[in-house]
């Protein structure tokens, strides 16, 4: 056959490509030829041009033709529409004939670029022909044309790309999000300002070639996520060298299993707090032995990092354990394991709990959730959890509790026997959830006390932070959480400051780990929590966030609090369980002087989850990250409510 033979049987090929696609578009519902930039340009706000030069362009980027002159002789995949006898058909043949030959298509092709994206101005047929042959590239004249500013996700996104670029000089590489490049650089085991060489870039793009076929593989049309999206949450589970050492078939399955973390990307919300589940429907079983039954025995692994004797948590934690075993009794069979260090030892041993038959695997530390997540990946017949909340991964849950409740109990209490207005309140780290535990604490004592100022200081910067609240002359003090429902009188967390200097103990917000353990293993052994398949877990993170109505939150009040004030305490506890009492539905006005709920409607569990500011009757902020000490940043980093704006390290968990 000859070379001009040859390339007629091509063109042939890729027009019935061409016209297929065209109909697939027809019967989805979405435009059928090229995009065309002048059209799209309007829809924005430009401030300006800027010429790249010659760069090569990766071909699965080119979308689109600069002006509408030649859209219509393009499907939307590049490949052509127009017949046999054309002379459109003809000029795309001798293009073909050159392709195959020793001479190949060398004129590069004149392209601009928005958003990441690349419009042909010049060209066309040339993209056509190099897409049908599958090539990764072509070199084109390239000019850049700037976003104005704007706060949308895919502008704020594509404005740290162009940061990155000058160091990467990698198109290929584009995220939905913005913070994903640090994280990237970070994952790749580069530091933030890491300059590529020549060198590292062909040593990624080996990699990422053979990750992207992976990603068209398992990828049906329906995954918003790009390849770099795809392949940042792949290296939170999987080293970057390891692509070297896997087989096409071993690359595909490691991907498929956190191929549901991957499709939750771009979606509206990825992470589903429950706030109640099986709390709400096994309540009446709190106390009972009887349920029913679809398996006769739930086998539980508790991992934890340090010891109940060097540990307050891990002791209410290997509380909650006894609890489950004392009220499951034959149902189910505990395992523990203490003093496990993150990362490759947590991994190890939750592989050993593994194989003496654990099907459940809790982890009592956020510390703990990349050894949760890889194990996971190998596993996911296996429910893993971790103690933590705010985590966007779909093949390990989170569990944590709602302590602003109780800390709503405590405020009102504290403000109802105050003398000087002003009550203590000590707060220990600056993660999800403790900005809201600390206005339930202020909007409970001014409840009880109009006039109460909540002076807030902070276990985890330098400094006696309970002198620094004794010295200005609070009467009433909150102190850090007891995690422990059966704790000792001294360890009572509110209490009053007497004139002699002696402390009245009031209060205490507790923990009751048990309760939850409990209806989790029920929920598991009745078959409310469905066995996972392989590669279709469930695509939302669950993170279960669950209060007093549960029962893994309480509140104990000792003997010292007023008959009246403990009346009411009482009563704000039974309308909190039952729902009729929201601490958050209340008119509420933040320090900076906004009003933040006009009273009318109470906050979104994501609203109060992400709380980053503080009420008008709070003296005191949240401190910066800098301010914080080195075991606290360890934890912001993956738990603060400021972690996505912390720049991400070598060596550290990524999110």
């Amino acid at each position: 056959m000859s070379s001009w033979n040859e390339s007629e049987e091509i063109y042939r090929q890729a027009l019935k490509s061409g016209r297929k696609y065209r109909r697939q578009c027809v019967q989805n519902g979405t435009y059928p030829f090229l995009q065309v930039l002048d059209e799209i340009l309007p829809e924005y706000v430009t401030a300006g041009e800027f010429n790249l030069g010659l760069i090569e362009i990766p071909i699965d980027k080119i979308v689109g033709t600069k002006t509408k002159g030649r859209t219509n002789a393009f499907a939307a995949n590049f490949m052509p529409l127009l017949p046999e006898d054309s002379e459109f058909s003809v000029k795309w043949i001798k293009l073909c004939e050159a392709h195959l030959s020793e001479v190949g298509i060398r004129d590069p092709v004149s392209c601009y670029e928005f958003l990441g994206r690349f419009y042909v101005l010049e060209g066309n047929k040339r993209v056509s022909v190099l897409k049908h042959f599958g090539a990764s590239s072509v070199m084109g004249n390239v000019i850049r044309i700037l976003p104005g500013e704007s706060s949308s996700e895919e502008i704020l996104a594509y404005r740290e790309f162009l940061e990155y670029y000058p160091r990467t000089k990698l198109y290929e590489v584009s995220f939905s999000a913005v913070g994903s490049f640090p994280k990237f650089q970070a994952a790749l085991g580069y530091d933030p300002d890491h300059e590529w060489t020549d060198q590292d870039r062909s040593r990624f793009r080996s990699g990422y070639y053979f990750f992207e076929q992976a990603f068209r593989k398992l990828n049906d049309g329906t995954v918003r996520a790009t390849v770099a999206d795809a392949m940042l949450e792949w290296l939170k589970v999987y080293p970057f060298e390891s692509i070297k050492m896997m087989t096409g078939q071993e690359l595909l399955q490691s991907l498929e299993s956190i191929w549901s973390n991957v499709k939750a990307i771009g979606q509206y919300s990825i992470i589903k707090v429950d706030t109640c589940s099986a709390g709400a429907d096994d309540r009446s079983y709190k106390n009972r032995r009887v349920f029913s039954l679809m398996r006769s025995y739930v086998n539980v692994a508790f991992i934890h990092e340090l010891t109940p004797d060097t540990s307050e948590w891990v002791k209410s934690h290997e509380s909650g354990s006894d609890y489950l075993e004392n009220t499951l009794g034959d149902h189910v069979i505990v395992q523990r394991y203490f003093g496990v260090g993150t990362g490759n030892e947590a991994e190890r041993v939750m592989e050993i709990a593994i194989k003496n038959g654990a099907e459940v695997i809790f982890a009592t530390t956020a510390s703990l959730i990349t050894a949760c997540r890889r194990v996971a990946a190998r596993h996911p017949e296996t429910r893993i959890l971790n103690c933590s909340v705010c985590m966007p991964y779909a093949d390990v849950r989170t569990y944590y509790g709602r302590i602003y409740e109780a800390n709503f109990i405590s405020g009102a209490i504290a403000g109802a026997v105050s003398k000087s207005d002003t009550i203590g309140f000590m707060a220990g780290y600056p993660i999800f959830g403790v900005p809201a535990g600390i206005n339930a604490f202020a909007l409970g004592a001014q409840l009880t006390n109009p006039n109460a100022r909540v002076r807030l200081v902070w276990s985890c910067v330098d400094g006696d932070p309970l002198k620094e609240l004794i010295d200005c002359g609070v009467d009433a003090i909150s102190t850090l959480d007891v995690p422990q429902k059966d704790c000792a009188g001294e360890q009572w967390s509110t209490f009053r400051l007497r004139d002699d200097g002696g402390r009245e103990l009031l209060a205490s917000a507790q923990w009751d780990w048990g309760a939850f353990y409990v209806q989790i293993a029920r929920s598991i052994l009745s078959g409310k929590w469905e066995l996972p398949i392989f590669g279709r877990r469930d695509n939302q993170a669950v993170n279960y966030w669950w209060g007093m109505a549960s029962g893994a939150i309480d509140v104990r009040l000792t003997d010292k609090v007023p008959d009246g004030v403990r009346v009411l305490g009482e009563h704000l506890m039974e309308g909190i369980k039952s729902g009729e009492v929201d601490p958050f539905r209340c008119r509420i006005i933040s320090q900076d002087g906004a009003v933040r709920n006009d009273g009318m409607k109470g906050f979104t569990p994501e609203e109060i989850l992400h709380m980053d500011w503080l009420c008008e009757n709070v003296i005191g902020t949240i401190p910066e990250f800098d301010a914080l000490d080195e075991k606290t940043q360890a934890l912001a980093r993956f738990q603060g409510i400021y972690r996505d704006r912390i720049p991400p390290q070598k060596e550290q968990i990524l999110l």
